[in-house]
């Protein structure tokens, strides 16, 4: 009997035994899940954004973790530069409690920041550090300019330039645009947004956010650009154009302002400018370019192979003289579109060498209900893409057009292919 006693005891023992291990390794587990997510905070936080710039809405910093030394609101901040004198506390600052939902200052109290007001504010804002920027021979030959082509005032825009050299980025703020003209004629007020594009490689396109119902729109918005050197700052020019967006159409174009910044230096700090918005460059070239494209009918598996080879001598569509040319081919049976397909796009270039092919099924046993459009349009990042010009071959199609149609309905399994004259969009 005694055997059979030692032996329970030492059965009794077991569950003892394992529990004391099981809770060394639960205590060593989540020691180890600690320690290492501790490790992965640690090294998120001096991680680099992997972004190419910071857009900063309004005085919020969307990436504080970043620009933690910066304040989350108000305006300009007072120890910049050494040695420079601060900015008056009645300057464009974000004060969340005297603006109204859109963004604007209240105008209907007078006491809280009447037009006179401000008017008395704006000209001390301007001080030494615009003398280059904002001279009154610039000012002159910019009004000069409009008295010349007689066009109407469309606004005042106003900015500022800054550069930080300790994290090699760009700097720019679009602070607010007074007067616009109403684009609505119903509600006689606008929509405005601002895009601004950094020329000329226009690697850098971003815009603004949608302000209701305004003339004097407020947008205090930042834009961060890395990763350019202080050097290149000279090379660049910075491209604003004013809009008004339009739920059912397309945006209208209120103006645009060019700022070449050559000659401006951004050493000394931040520096505020104002200029005028102006017409936007209306005048285009006499022809729209020329379009290469070849096409052939195969009667047998009743289909139609669309190549499109070249374009060339396309016009600008924006004061840097460049184009990010791409064709949007339609397939049109008895008006109705029934495919389409698109090119790559073409950066920076009025001759653009496309060499795509593209097979399109036909409903039909013949082509006489069939047409085919070419779109040559502009890419632009973040809005609607500008048509440059159009083509059409079907066989009610006039001019060249019509003739290469019969040609590919006469001559089946045969590649045609021809330069055709662009016609506005």
């Amino acid at each position: 009997m005694a055997p059979i006693t030692t032996s329970r005891v030492e059965f009794d023992e077991i569950p003892t035994v394992v529990g004391i291990f099981s809770a060394f390794g639960l205590v060593f587990t989540v020691s180890l899940f600690a320690w290492i997510c501790c490790q992965r905070r640690s090294a998120k936080s001096n991680k680099t954004p992997p972004y190419k710039f910071v857009h900063v809405l309004k005085g919020v910093d969307i990436y504080p973790e970043n620009l933690s030394s910066k304040r989350k609101f108000g305006g300009d901040d007072k120890s910049e530069v050494k040695g420079k004198a601060a900015l008056p506390n009645l300057s464009l600052h974000l004060d969340l409690e005297k603006r109204d939902l859109n963004g604007n200052f209240p105008k209907a109290n007078p006491k809280a920041g009447s037009s006179s007001d401000l008017e008395n504010v704006t000209p001390k804002l301007f001080t030494e550090t615009e003398k280059e920027a904002n001279s009154p021979e610039s000012l002159k030959s910019s009004t000069s300019l409009m008295s010349e082509e007689k066009q109407e005032k469309l606004g005042t825009l106003f900015l500022s330039l800054e550069y930080n050299f300790e994290k090699k980025a760009f700097v720019v703020n679009i602070k607010e645009a007074q007067g616009l003209p109403a684009m609505d004629e119903q509600s006689m007020t606008s929509d405005p947004y601002i895009k601004m594009t950094i020329l000329p490689e226009k690697k850098h396109r971003v815009k603004t956010r949608v302000l209701r119902k305004t003339l004097d729109p407020v947008f205090d918005e930042t834009f961060t650009f890395y990763g350019i050197p202080y050097p290149h700052i000279q090379e660049l020019s910075l491209h604003f154009t004013v809009l008004s967006f339009d739920r059912f159409s397309r945006d209208d174009v209120i103006g645009e302002v060019l700022i070449p910044l050559s000659g401006i230096e951004l050493s000394d700090g931040k520096m505020l400018m104002t200029r005028e918005i102006i017409k936007r460059n209306a005048k285009k070239s006499s022809g729209r370019g020329e379009l290469l494209v070849s096409l052939c009918y195969q009667s047998t598996t009743n289909t139609l192979t669309v190549v499109v080879l070249k374009a060339r001598h396309l016009p600008k569509s924006d004061v840097s003289g460049l184009s990010d040319p791409y064709v949007k081919v339609n397939l049109y049976h008895a008006k109705k579109r029934i495919s389409k397909k698109k090119t790559h796009v073409k950066k920076c270039t009025p001759n653009a060498v496309f060499n795509e092919l593209f097979v399109f099924d036909i409903p039909c046993e013949s082509l006489e209900e069939i047409s085919v459009e070419f779109l040559v349009l502009d890419s632009e990042r973040g809005s609607r893409n500008e048509v440059i010009g159009r083509l059409v071959l079907g066989a009610t199609a006039e001019g060249s057009g019509g003739g290469h149609w019969k040609e590919i309905c006469d001559f089946p399994r045969r590649q045609i292919a021809k330069w055709h004259m662009l016609c506005d969009g």
